[in-house]
């Protein structure tokens, strides 16, 4: 079990530092960021020790004593020539100095440079207690989740999958669902594998048992009165969706369209065109609405509906295999030169249930098929076929090659003898019950359901020794990569540099970091690392009150995740300083975007990058994604927002709240509604309340001239100017969201670190424990020179002995028995 520990970064003296020892492993070198060559020569080690202790002594331990014990800390007791006894309580009290929440404001504080001298030397000695040690931890049995699983299947077979449909959700631990640790494991769960297996085998090859249906739904709250990306120019509203056809065959599309609470169709007072497409060509036209509908309508409602749906909705259309582009959308209407509307329309045009009147709304697009099956002129699968025989003959020869060639890919290493012989096996059990693709499809429901594929297992040596470190081999280094940078399997290039010996390899090493930075499945970072960080995957879940937010709809809802995933990933493909992060001056926006954030001159639908004129749009604090979600359904919450700081921008969480804190006193008085900062100030008189929430409120604070959705406000909803000028707990004085981004940026080499931290996690699949702080420290330092770009962070992590080696396993136990004993039994689930 691996401690999630933090600590801050070394700065001053440390600065000049030189890290890097080679240690011998086995027989191989290895370069172990984080070891330090030598100490400042200014003071020796035991006078710096001496001075140490004398802060400590002059302002902490009356606090964090063996009597007070102050956050679970007694210093006194805490060795400072033997450091290595209690890394992980002196990691924590290097966080809270780097920080500089402690001491306490109101308490005596030292000077800066004493702060300074503290850090430096805790930091020196800390990384010392690992130098000349490899100590990469030990992998767990790794389980490809519902991300890697999808992104895996797209790269072996160019299949893009729902696997929301097919596999349950993961669990997560230190903020990302790819730790080992917290992958547990059921006959429920492998059941989902297996069925997953089976299911995508027959698709790919083209193998269909029948009729399916497939509907894919619109969210209520999207407005559909205007052109939306990807449909269609000259069309308003409605949906574009990818499926997969498995066959050819004849498919039947059924279109409907939301409808009032009394299942009124709405928007048939006048008349709209509509029509569905295919690859955009058109298959389906029609015209709904006016009065010929609306009479009909309004005498029963659900009958009407129905029979419009049923007769002038459906269509059923030859169509061939293979993945296409299915739309349904509204012509665009000529609006009418008067409008008679006096009112200012809200910008979601659905907020009323009992509305009937507006723009129709397509509500979900059913496909069914296919009818009439024959074989697939071309399997959906773009990647299986690598061959096709052209006599009986040719039929095992063409089988061998395609199998070795997609389990070679899915198993991320050479196959043994026993393994093609299985996988032969397999398809000739397969196409004795009927085609050469049914056989194919047979034995690539065993590759999906091998263990090999679904776990990420990696070899020990045959007699490692209890202590030793050692490199994992280049096949395991390749998905040790590919899984970090694209959540997928590898590549034919990194297999076969792999294969040669050469991808450990410094110079090979960088030019695939970079490679695979700048390919299209990089996008696996900001998809899964970033959403997951700066909880971008909250936004769906988030239901705004439209009482008091009746402009927000799915559109905007959209926009916040789109804008802020291409502004992170403008960080990566342009390789800039992640310090960008905070202080970019650029975002991305589309009209609906804009129209929020009051940026003139931007039109259309498609999202482009603008330069910004309001800084304090800058930054991911400036971004309606971020605000939202740290933002409660009906007002901010200062709360939040700085504990999403503390956390993901500071590294220090705040403590789990007790079980007991009050909630929010309610204002019974007939005067003006208290401002949220008087609310807080009442609820910080809970001495048990007061501690964590000096260190969240000021943060929190100082971006309340946001609003629950990101708009830029003034004044709260009670119509009182918002004041947002507070101080830190390490007492810089804030105010407003500039001052807030000021603050951070002072101590910038802290949210590097944090980031660092973060990425570490994500690539490693584990926490972090004491001994990986020095190469948090030291990849911070090597990418300092370079302006901290996000290559340099990334390089510093592959290149480390946590990332290219592992410790020896002990005997397995607990959540790794669990995974052992699941890997067992999915393989027996396979063969049968």
């Amino acid at each position: 079990m691996f401690l999630r520990v933090r600590s801050g970064t070394g700065a001053g003296a440390l600065a000049a530092l030189g890290f890097g020892l080679a240690l011998v492993a086995g027989a191989s070198t290895v370069r172990v960021a984080g070891a330090p060559q030598g100490a400042p020569a200014t003071h020796s080690p035991a006078t710096a020790q001496a001075a140490v202790q004398a802060t400590l002594t002059e302002y902490c331990v009356a606090c964090h004593n063996q009597r007070q014990a102050t956050a679970d800390l007694a210093i006194d007791t805490l060795k400072l020539e033997d450091v290595s006894a209690n890394k992980e309580a002196w990691e924590k009290v290097v966080r809270k100095l780097r920080l500089g929440m402690m001491p306490p404001l109101g308490a005596r504080r030292p000077d800066p440079a004493t702060y300074q001298r503290t850090i430096a030397t805790l930091e020196t000695q800390l990384d010392a207690a690992v130098a000349g040690q490899a100590r990469p931890g030990r992998r767990m049995l790794h389980r490809l989740n519902r991300a890697e699983y999808a992104n895996a299947v797209r790269d072996l077979l160019g299949l893009d999958i729902d696997v929301a449909s097919l596999l349950p959700p993961d669990d997560a631990a230190f903020g990302f669902d790819n730790v080992a640790d917290a992958q547990g494991s059921s006959p429920a769960l492998l059941q989902a594998y297996l069925t997953a297996a089976r299911r995508i085998s027959a698709l790919a090859a083209g193998d269909t048992r029948g009729p399916d249906a497939v509907t894919y739904t619109v969210r209520q709250d999207l407005s559909q009165d205007h052109h939306l990306e990807g449909l269609p120019l000259g069309t308003v509203g409605g949906s574009v969706f990818e499926h997969v056809f498995p066959a050819d065959g004849e498919y039947e599309f059924q279109v409907r369209l939301y409808r009032t609470n009394l299942s009124a169709i709405r928007g048939l007072e006048d008349p709209h065109q509509i029509e569905l497409t295919i690859d955009g060509e058109r298959k389906l036209f029609t015209r709904i609405g006016g009065p010929e509908d609306l009479v009909p309508l309004q005498k029963n409602p659900t009958d009407t509906g129905d029979k419009l749906e049923a007769t002038r909705l459906r269509v059923r259309v030859p169509i061939k295999s293979g993945r296409h582009a299915v739309a349904a959308a509204f012509l665009e209407e000529v609006p009418p030169l008067l409008e008679t509307n006096r009112l200012q329309r809200f910008i979601r045009d659905f907020s009323n249930p009992y509305d009937a009147e507006g723009a129709p709304h397509v509500q979900s697009i059913t496909i069914q098929g296919p009818f009439e099956q024959a074989h697939a002129s071309n399997p959906p699968s773009s990647r299986l076929f690598v061959c096709r025989p052209a006599t009986a003959a040719d039929e095992r020869p063409c089988a061998t090659r395609i199998l070795s060639t997609v389990a070679r890919r899915a198993y991320r290493r050479p196959l043994t003898a026993d393994e093609k012989a299985g996988l032969l096996a397999f398809y000739q059990q397969g196409r004795a019950t009927g085609s050469f693709e049914k056989g194919i499809g047979f034995a690539l429901r065993r590759v999906l359901a091998s263990p090999a594929f679904v776990f990420r297992g990696e070899g020990e040596p045959a007699q490692p020794a209890p202590s030793r470190a050692f490199y994992v081999n280049d096949f395991e280094l390749a998905s040790r990569l590919s899984f970090f940078l694209w959540s997928s399997i590898p590549d034919d290039e990194l297999l076969k540099l792999a294969e040669g010996g050469r991808l450990r390899r410094p110079d090979v090493l960088v030019r695939q970091v970079r490679r695979m930075l700048a390919d299209p499945r990089g996008e696996a970072l900001v998809s899964n690392f970033a959403g997951q960080w700066l909880h971008l995957r909250n936004l769906r879940g988030i239901v705004p009150n439209s009482e008091l937010f009746p402009d927000f709809d799915d559109n905007l809802r959209q926009a916040f995740r789109r804008e802020a995933e291409l502004f992170f990933g403008s960080v990566i493909r342009e390789n800039r300083s992640v310090l960008d992060l905070l202080t970019g001056d650029y975002t991305f926006v589309n009209e609906r975007l804009a129209r929020h954030y009051k940026i003139p001159g931007v039109f259309g639908s498609h999202f482009r990058r603008v330069q910004l004129t309001d800084d304090a749009r800058r930054g991911l604090l400036g971004k309606g994604a971020i605000l939202m979600v740290t933002s409660h359904a009906n007002t901010t919450s200062p709360v939040l927002r700085g504990k999403w700081v503390l956390e993901n921008v500071l590294g220090s969480p705040p403590p789990v709240p007790p079980p007991d804190v009050p909630a929010l006193a309610e204002d019974e008085s007939k005067r003006a509604p208290r401002t949220m900062r008087q609310q807080m100030e009442q609820h910080r008189l809970n001495p048990g309340c007061a501690g964590c929430h000096r260190l969240m409120d000021p943060i929190g604070f100082a971006l309340e001239n946001f609003d629950a959705v990101g708009a830029w406000r003034a004044r709260n909803e009670g119509g009182v100017p918002i004041d947002t000028a507070d101080q830190l707990a390490n007492g810089d004085k804030v105010d407003g969201v500039r001052g807030l981004r000021d603050a951070l940026m002072r101590r910038s080499d802290v949210f590097v670190q944090t980031l660092t931290e973060k990425l570490l996690i994500y690539g490693l699949g584990r926490g972090l424990s004491p001994d990986d702080m020095p190469l948090v420290r030291q990849v911070v330092r090597t990418a300092k020179p370079d302006g901290y770009r996000f290559s340099a962070l990334v390089l510093g992590i592959v290149n480390s002995a946590q990332f290219q080696m592992k410790s020896p396993s002990a005997a397995p136990e607990g959540t790794q028995a669990g995974a052992d004993s699941a890997a067992t039994l999915l393989a027996g689930s396979a063969a049968r």
